[in-house]
């Protein structure tokens, strides 16, 4: 019995102690479970936390990104000085990690980010009370502040210095340029149609306009329509040379502008490149491209002039190309095949532009695979990049300070008729031909080109050659008025026309009356069935 009874004893103790351990793994597993729960919340939390401040991260630099582009356009409106504001506002609120995160259309985190320059350094010339004569210093504009204030900035000063009698203003014609600086920078820079509200408004009478574009291009076009509107407002206006002068005819055409630009453009480079001399240079295999904007335009012959000009100065390893591959000659790709055929292997890369703006710090010297530096590199090239605009080099501020005196001396012999609109001195001028139809044109040998007569009593006519002898009369008016006054028709004359490939053709040429340029008139047509045709055509230098 008392063997029995201590086994009993002992099976209830232990039977005891194993519901009591049993009982303790429990409490601890939920414990531990209890703990893996709450740690994983604190997870799901943090990780929805971090995607609600991503995704407001993004939302504030979205806004950010739809102000910039809001103000990346070419036409300003009475809400361009608030909409600039409240870019910039917004921008600032923006931590340093929202501000990589903003990307649009035309926005990205350089436009207010990038560091171009003391802005503070630079003039923007539209100060008021300024007299009776005005030079109108035109630019197309860039956002790099150093290049403002060196590039643009230098010419301004140079034209300033050498005319004392007249007060210098600046006008940009890009307004998203404009807009760029004034929302960045707190700059604010005239327009063209500003700036000539802004002479009028302070009672100018004699105004020159000296723009730095390179070329008779569509920049240039547009200045002279923008300016002709305003003719009226003035006693004399006069618009200067673009810094490279006449375009001429073909790619054979130099002047000694173009010759000046070359001249001293490679002198500075050679400089910058510690070369004493080209041949130095090539003794080295290095070759020195200058890279141009490029255009659609018909004065893109001018690159090709550019380079016709280099080849005549016995510049073998000189090489002009552009950004846009217009003409096709110049685009990078002919010119690295063009270097490499010529056997350099290094080459010296730098803007043949007034400013060396976003193209040259871009487009040219670039890290992004798509740049100059980078696909001449790809090509196997060894590159070297100079960002130095035209406008800094002495000799290239003076060309512009001689265009403006020649302009002033013309102004100050001008005959301007209050019947032409024609604001131009007695003497004959190379201008563009526009019509409404590929039809009716002038021949391809003349690149659209006429030659405008100014007579002594400020009357005009441009003299054109056209197409064929398929049109035979002309009529300034309508095609029903034209049948109506015969004794008006212009009569046709015979122009010999000479082609690209040497051939030659006689054609019907006429002298067409000009009342103003850079404004549509109807002129009417007579073709060979005898019957007439309504076109509008217009005349601009």
């Amino acid at each position: 019995m008392k063997k029995n009874l201590v086994t009993t004893l002992v099976l209830t103790a232990l039977t005891a102690l194993a519901v009591c351990g049993c009982g303790s793994s429990q409490a601890g597993n939920s414990e531990s479970a209890a703990t893996e729960t709450s740690a994983a919340a604190e997870t799901q939390a943090s990780t929805e936390a971090a995607t609600t401040q991503e995704t407001s991260d993004q939302e504030a630099a979205d806004k950010v990104a739809a102000l910039i582009d809001a103000i990346y356009v070419q036409t300003r409106t009475d809400e361009t000085d608030a909409q600039c504001a409240a870019a910039k506002e917004a921008w600032d609120a923006l931590t340093d990690a929202q501000k990589e995160m903003v990307e649009g259309e035309f926005a990205d985190p350089d436009y207010f980010g990038r560091d171009t320059g003391d802005a503070s350094l630079d003039d923007p010339l539209n100060q008021d009370e300024i007299g009776e004569n005005e030079i109108l210093v035109v630019s197309f504009g860039t956002s790099f502040s150093d290049s403002r204030v060196e590039d643009i900035g230098g010419i301004e000063k140079a034209i300033a210095a050498a005319n004392p009698d007249y007060s210098v203003r600046r006008a940009f014609t890009a307004q998203i340029i404009i807009n760029h600086i004034q929302a960045r920078d707190g700059e604010k820079i005239d327009n063209v149609d500003q700036a000539l509200t802004r002479a009028v408004d302070n009672g100018v009478k004699n105004l020159v306009i000296q723009p730095t574009h390179l070329m008779h291009g569509a920049e240039y076009d547009e200045l002279v329509e923008t300016v002709n509107k305003y003719a009226d407002s003035f006693e004399t206006v006069k618009i200067s040379e673009p810094l490279l002068g006449e375009v001429g005819a073909d790619a054979t055409i130099i002047n000694e502008d173009k010759q000046t630009v070359a001249k001293e453009i490679t002198n500075a480079a050679l400089l910058d490149a510690g070369f004493e001399s080209l041949e130095k240079a090539a003794d080295e295999q290095t070759a020195f491209v200058f890279m141009g904007h490029g255009t659609s335009h018909a004065a893109k012959v001018t690159y090709s002039q550019m380079q016709t000009q280099m080849n005549e100065l016995g510049y073998k390893n000189v090489f002009v190309g552009t950004v846009e591959g217009e003409p096709e000659e110049t685009s990078c790709e002919n010119v690295i095949a063009a270097v490499q055929e010529a056997g350099y292997t290094k080459v010296i890369l730098r803007p043949l532009m007034v400013v060396a703006g976003d193209h040259a710090n871009n487009d040219m010297a670039g890290d992004d695979e798509d740049s100059w530096k980078s696909m001449f590199e790809a090509a196997g090239l060894s590159v070297d990049c100079q960002i130095v605009g035209l406008g800094r080099i002495e000799n290239v501020e003076a060309l512009y300070v001689q265009h403006t005196a020649d302009a002033i001396k013309k102004n100050s012999d001008s005959v301007k008729s209050e019947e032409s609109g024609i604001a131009l001195e007695k003497g004959t001028y190379e201008v563009s031909f526009n019509t409404d139809s590929s039809m009716f044109r002038v021949n391809e040998a003349n690149n659209g080109k006429g030659t405008l007569t100014v007579n002594e009593d400020g009357t005009a006519y441009v003299s054109i050659a056209l197409v064929s002898k398929k049109i035979v009369n002309l009529y300034v008016g309508t095609a029903a008025d034209a049948e109506k006054n015969e004794a008006d028709w212009l009569k046709p004359y015979d122009v010999e026309v000479t082609y690209s490939d040497g051939s030659k053709e006689t054609v019907n040429g006429f002298d067409v009356p000009v009342e103003k340029l850079s404004e549509e008139f109807d002129l009417a047509i007579l073709g060979e069935k005898g019957k007439w045709y309504d076109h509008k055509v217009s005349v601009t230098q």
